[in-house]
């Protein structure tokens, strides 16, 4: 259970201020309108600071995200029986956060009318710059493979300076890796704020795109997986 609620308001905490900064660069109205993808990028790496800062304080490890999850079980680094707790909290806890930023958002939302001005799920969940499916499904195996990969070596992310450290590599990823699909690297990132942006009655809203969304669900898992194979053969 405490792993469980870590996890669930790491997570929650996560999404509040990721998609926040999202909609805050895309909705009229907003004073941030048009800021550029650095603003994205160092926003989204401030709130996985902060989400795994909120998770580590409250006993769970701060994954935030099942595909460290998943992939840190499957070669040894995480105990199978708390996997379920764990993917339960971060998929609840992104719905609920995403949830939130369409409370807090909603008479922006109202004011953004259409797509082109910025009214789009892409406030919630990735969307690729360029749609080619498969080459979206390689740059979410590339980058979450980077992720992975630094996580790994950085021990226990949750003590001291480390969330920060976390917060940077996540922001350097999105600026050298994330501009080709919104750079999900984490399923409930992605699942939870989509499922939000489908059934609650967003103003204005349009498609919730599900047509995509097996690219930022298997395509992190895979990269996750294949960054711990990596490093349980070479440590």
């Amino acid at each position: 259970m405490q792993g469980f609620i870590g996890e669930l308001l790491g997570t929650f905490v996560l999404i509040i201020l990721g998609v926040g900064a999202s909609a805050s660069v895309n909705l009229n109205r907003s004073y941030a309108k048009g800021v550029d993808w650095t603003m994205v990028c160092l926003a989204w790496g401030l709130a996985v600071t902060m989400g795994v800062y909120v998770a580590g304080s409250l006993g769970s490890d701060g994954h935030l995200n099942p595909a460290v999850t998943l992939s840190f079980a499957l070669f040894g680094y995480f105990p199978w029986q708390h996997v379920g707790a764990y993917i339960a909290g971060q998929f609840i806890g992104a719905f609920l956060g995403a949830t939130l930023v369409i409370i807090q958002f909603w008479p922006l939302f109202q004011a953004t009318k259409t797509k082109a001005e910025g009214n789009s799920v892409g406030i919630f969940a990735t969307v690729p710059a360029v749609r080619h499916p498969w080459f979206d499904f390689l740059s979410e195996v590339i980058a979450t493979f980077i992720f992975i990969l630094v996580l790994l070596n950085l021990g226990n992310f949750t003590q001291g300076l480390k969330p920060f450290i976390v917060g940077t590599l996540i922001t350097v990823v999105g600026m050298g890796l994330g501009s080709t699909t919104g750079f999900a690297l984490n399923p409930a990132r992605d699942w939870g704020p989509r499922l939000a942006y489908t059934i609650i009655p967003v103003p204005n809203k349009g498609t919730a795109d599900w047509g995509y969304a097996w690219v930022p669900m298997v395509g992190p898992i895979v990269g996750a997986c294949l960054a711990a194979g990596l490093q349980t053969l070479v440590k």
